[in-house]
């Protein structure tokens, strides 16, 4: 895929401690990093940056039965397994689930900037969407890869797409740039998508390898009875 002349930027979004780390991409270049604690600098920053998309590690939305949303049964299916989303009620009060109260605040504060993705086409820009790291590596390597070695891995099928990645020095970081790069694969318009408008879509680069279409012969990446 030949990147698009468009800023995106992605983000790893961690609990209290670790906080936000975001990249940003313009083609193949990494223009811009950050590390905050505020979710209103990221919002900041991307605009600043006058970014076009933008692609979040973290739910989009709360489950509203407290079972895992359709989108993270999906992945599951693909043997891509990923935290279960909780209940609102459940993810405010849990200390674990702090990383995704930062996320749905996130969320809330890029939604009067970015349209969040609804499953409509076409794009409308600027936009922002759910994505997984796990998932986009999964994808651009095309084969299943372990998460023990996620470090060493992510950050090869980075430069297999950019000029330089020692501007990356930690696997939030890493994880940030491969956000970014699946940004770059939704504004092409080569994206799978899995979930449903109720509780959220997610986002991954379209790379259609042997591995996906067995998993999926009968079900179609992304395909959903609720899809918009």
């Amino acid at each position: 895929m030949k990147a698009p002349s468009h800023t995106v930027a992605g983000i790893d979004v961690g609990g209290t401690n670790k906080g936000f780390h975001a990249v940003a991409l313009r083609e193949e270049r990494i223009v811009a990093t950050l590390a905050t604690s505020l979710p209103g600098e990221v919002v900041a920053w991307c605009r600043e940056l006058h970014v076009s998309a933008v692609g979040v590690d973290a739910p989009c939305r709360w489950s509203h039965t407290g079972r895992s949303r359709l989108c993270e049964r999906e992945l599951a299916g693909l043997r891509m397994s990923c935290f279960g989303t909780p209940s609102r009620l459940v993810g405010e009060v849990h200390p674990f689930y702090q990383w995704m109260v930062n996320g749905a605040e996130l969320f809330r504060r890029l939604a009067p900037h970015y349209r969040l993705y609804d499953g409509r086409t076409p794009l409308l820009e600027p936009l922002c969407f759910e994505t997984f790291p796990q998932a986009i590596a999964c994808c651009l390597a095309g084969k299943m890869l372990s998460a023990k070695h996620k470090r060493i891995e992510r950050r090869r099928l980075l430069e297999q797409a950019t000029q330089r990645t020692d501007a990356l020095t930690s696997i939030d970081e890493i994880d940030a740039a491969l956000c970014a790069l699946a940004a770059q694969y939704v504004l092409a318009g080569s994206f799978n998508v899995f979930g449903d408008a109720a509780e959220g879509f997610l986002l991954v680069p379209n790379r259609r390898f042997n591995f996906l279409q067995e998993s999926t012969a009968a079900n179609p990446i992304g395909s959903s009875s609720s899809r918009a």
